[in-house]
């Protein structure tokens, strides 16, 4: 499991300086180390300040972690219901995270990482009483009023982390009232519940914790099925034609659900293996690549949309594409002999450098570097080509060729593209 650095502070709040300087930071017998130890898993490589790659430990190696001595007074892996089947929760706690604003706001509004505004869509449609967990205040309600912080809890001393356990559960009691008997659902890494999870059952509360042992990837995913708004909701095939286009147009055209491609083939597939259409996005550099190689202004923003898996109308055959062998496959991993939207890069891209082939390394290194993609689900392959006619139309990308109006980018990428084979 490869992890980004700013994927892993999502999931465990802030890294000290030190664990981006020296590699020790990541072995010997630390409790942050006994901590993934205890999960079962073990470091395999770091790249200090970029990325961190774990690796599931055997069984008997994991037992052996876990059985060690261990100088923390806290509980090392408090039982809790990761179950979907789960009872259904009477109050449900969220992470901080390590991206905040910079002045003081509600702390519903001060986190605004990806996870944490997903953590926060999935608690607003529970309609059930929310609270986020915080390494500098214990626990708080999404109206408190607070500044911007940095504490990261699992670097704490034990103390300090016993003492916030005992702090956080106290106050939820206080704001929430008496936790006999209720379903409390965690959203937070291993540092936060560890140190909460016996406490709560201690007051005769039920711990659930859905989410165990998942990556960030396929976290994003499991919230987006909750969030109207992500990129991962299953459009509804009851709506009238013109009800699902709306709804496609407003989520295809939402670039804050967009993820770089890294991240998305981080997903493994999780969630994508269904048909659906997708939206790219470009940043401002890479506009201005597009815009010297097509000698026409591209601007940052929407510059293509597409379908995968729709049913081949008039034989009526069904498709085996799906939005993650699309854009993985062939968009981040193909040739651009077998891809529209590769092809048109490429393309661009090459008579930007003044070639007369397309580089399929570096075009793919371009990609990742400049674009982003959002996709949408949606089950009924047979009404999606109609539905993609209707998106196009209303949302007009730049880029796409087939079935759109004429436009100066277009007659030149239409020049480029023949010229490019």
């Amino acid at each position: 499991m490869r992890l980004r650095w700013d994927e892993l502070e999502d999931v465990v709040g802030e890294l000290p300086p030190s664990a981006s300087k020296h590699r020790t930071w990541w072995s010997g017998d630390r409790p942050h180390v006994r901590e993934w130890q205890s999960a079962g898993f073990s470091v395999g490589d770091v790249r200090l300040g970029t990325e961190v790659t774990f690796i599931r430990t055997p069984a008997e190696d994991a037992t052996a972690h876990k059985a060690g001595p261990v100088a923390s007074p806290e509980p090392s892996a408090p039982a809790t219901n990761n179950s979907d089947n789960a009872e259904q929760p009477d109050l449900l706690l969220v992470t901080c995270v390590k991206t905040k604003l910079d002045v003081p706001a509600a702390a519903k509004d001060l986190y605004i990482s990806s996870l944490f505004k997903k953590q926060r869509a999935y608690a607003e449609v529970r309609s059930i009483p929310w609270f986020i967990l915080s390494a500098e205040h214990g626990l708080v309600a999404p109206d408190d009023w607070l500044a911007p912080y940095e504490r990261y809890l699992p670097d704490t001393p034990p103390t300090y982390r016993a003492a916030w356990g005992a702090w956080a559960v106290e106050r939820l009691e206080l704001l929430a009232g008496p936790l006999r008997d209720k379903v409390v659902e965690i959203h937070a890494g291993a540092p936060y519940i560890n140190v909460i999870a016996d406490h709560l059952t201690a007051k005769g509360a039920t711990v659930v914790n859905r989410l165990e042992g998942l990556a960030m990837g396929a976290r994003l995913q499991w919230y987006a099925s909750f969030d109207p708004h992500s990129e991962g909701v299953l459009v509804s095939q009851n709506e009238n034609a013109h009800e699902a286009t709306s709804s496609f147009v407003t989520m295809l055209l939402d670039e804050s659900q967009a993820v770089e491609p890294t991240e998305f083939l981080g997903y493994n597939g999780e969630g994508l293996r269904v048909p659906g259409l997708y939206s790219w996005w470009v940043d401002d550099s890479g506009a201005s690549d597009l815009t010297i190689g097509l000698d026409t202004q591209v601007t940052r923003g929407l510059i293509y949309a597409g379908l995968a898996g729709a049913t081949r109308w008039p034989s009526g055959k069904r498709s085996s594409n799906t939005l993650w062998s699309r854009i993985s496959g062939m968009h981040l991993g193909g040739r651009h002999e077998f891809s529209t939207f590769r092809k048109t890069l490429g393309s661009i891209l090459a008579n930007t450098a003044g070639s007369a082939s397309i580089d399929e390394e570096a075009l793919t290194v371009w990609m990742k570097q400049h674009l982003k993609v959002l996709t949408v689900p949606y089950v009924d392959a047979d009404t999606l080509g109609k539905l993609e006619d209707d998106v196009l139309t209303s949302i007009d990308p730049p880029l796409n060729l087939q079935g759109m109006d004429p436009s100066p980018i277009r007659k030149r990428l239409k020049e480029l593209r023949r010229n490019h084979r």
